[in-house]
């Protein structure tokens, strides 16, 4: 058998695919970003907002446990098995979506949608660290992370526009059944598991394995800890972003074209931007590209309730953006940094499950803050929240040091 090399240059030719095909898991979210609250009011005559809410809320508790479910069976089911489970879950998303005659039918295609990304965004992802070892494991998880909220961008402005000159459904829709044929095909036949780069860099690895995955993860170690909050905090936001922002927008008068420009350029620099960032987080201190990064998201939330022109929303939208590509592949980089190989997939889909039911918590909080108080009420709680979960980074985490794998006591003093 071809001997086993850990690295991107290495393994260039899988992770590009990866990459693509994380594109295609990314373009699947987007068919919902810019017009599904405009769905639930305008066909569906729905006014509460934690009525409208309700699909991120379905969305974001399943992707979290199935997020869980995928680094507790990576192991054992295999990665690539994984992946093409959670596009079998993707297929019939759009043609739900297309032709649903009550709400009832939209929850249902997110249930599907938040199986089919939490298996297969977090394959790629677990897949891409397997690949390149320990060097570029920030560049990786900019490059997946580029690939996906790139593609979320692109697909949220073209369902807006589509909807805008075509009307609401069916159009939109049809991006989601190139997507996901192409995503399962894709997984199906050129994909190839990852599982012989797990055993060749379990051997040489120097982290201690956790004692217990799942507690440590949550909280008890002080930077996986930090990094499960911060992500949560983070899904929350984005939560209160993806259902509140178009509503919001929508208030101040702008059209469907507009709130599509705008919702799109947030996951737009977000994507790109990691470009910059994950490469960012190999070089610089992980804790303060986290601090920098949540604070920054934090101010822009309270600053959108001052903001009253498209270029105010437009710039407040880049920052906020540039906020979550800062985090987001340093999220996934410092997980993978502090776990055994043996322990990491487990470990980030625990994290990932906290992450991702930040969405849920969000869109719940959001929705009876903003029926009870106001919108301006919700996106302020959320800002402080978020600039919270920013000072626990600063104070409980420390830059990750490996010469204390060497001694035996635990990675975190």
């Amino acid at each position: 058998m071809k001997e086993i090399q850990l690295g991107l240059k290495e393994n260039w030719k899988q992770f590009t695919l990866l990459v693509i095909i994380n594109s295609f898991v990314g373009g699947m979210v987007g068919l919902e970003r810019s017009i599904l609250p405009k769905i639930a009011e305008v066909e569906f005559h729905i006014a509460a907002k934690t009525a409208i809410l309700s699909f991120i809320v379905v969305f974001g508790i399943v992707k979290a446990v199935a997020n869980y479910f995928t680094g507790a069976l990576a192991n054992k089911v295999g990665r690539k098995n994984l992946l093409i489970i959670g596009w079998l879950f993707g297929i019939p998303v759009p043609f739900i979506l297309m032709f649903a005659e009550n709400w009832n039918w939209i929850v249902a295609a997110n249930v599907l949608l938040g199986i089919n990304q939490g298996l297969a965004w977090s394959c790629t992802v677990v897949m891409k660290i397997d690949l390149v070892g320990e060097k570029q494991r920030g560049f990786a998880m900019g490059l997946n992370e580029f690939a996906g909220y790139l593609a979320v961008a692109v697909v949220a402005f073209l369902t807006g526009w589509i909807a805008s000159e075509y009307g609401l459904r069916p159009y939109p829709f049809y991006i989601g059944v190139v997507l996901s044929l192409m995503g399962f095909f894709g997984s199906l036949l050129l994909v190839k598991d990852t599982k012989h780069h797990v055993a060749a860099e379990t051997g040489s690895s120097k982290i201690p394995r956790l004692n217990n995955i799942f507690w440590q993860t949550t909280w008890r170690d002080k930077n996986l800890g930090s990094v499960t909050q911060a992500g949560l905090i983070n899904n929350l936001n984005d939560g209160m972003t993806w259902g509140i922002f178009p509503i919001l927008l929508a208030s101040k008068g702008f059209s469907l074209e507009q709130i599509g420009i705008v919702t799109a350029i947030y996951p737009a620099v977000w994507g790109v931007g990691q470009l910059f960032t994950g490469t960012m987080a190999d070089l610089f201190c992980k804790r303060n590209m986290l601090f920098l990064g949540m604070l920054l998201q934090g101010i822009v939330l309270i600053a959108l309730l001052f903001a009253t022109t498209m270029f105010h929303f437009i710039a407040l939208s880049i920052l906020l953006g540039w906020g979550t590509a800062m985090v987001y592949p340093t999220f996934l980089a410092t997980v993978a940094e502090n776990t055994h190989p043996q322990d990491r997939a487990k470990s980030l889909g625990i994290f990932r499950l906290w992450r991702d039911l930040g969405y849920a918590i969000g869109a719940i909080l959001t929705g009876i803050i903003a029926d009870t108080l106001g919108l301006s009420a919700s996106i302020l709680i959320i800002g402080l929240l978020t600039i919270a979960s920013a000072m626990i980074i600063f104070y409980r985490m420390k830059c990750f040091n490996p010469a204390s794998l060497h001694s035996g006591k635990p990675i975190i003093a």
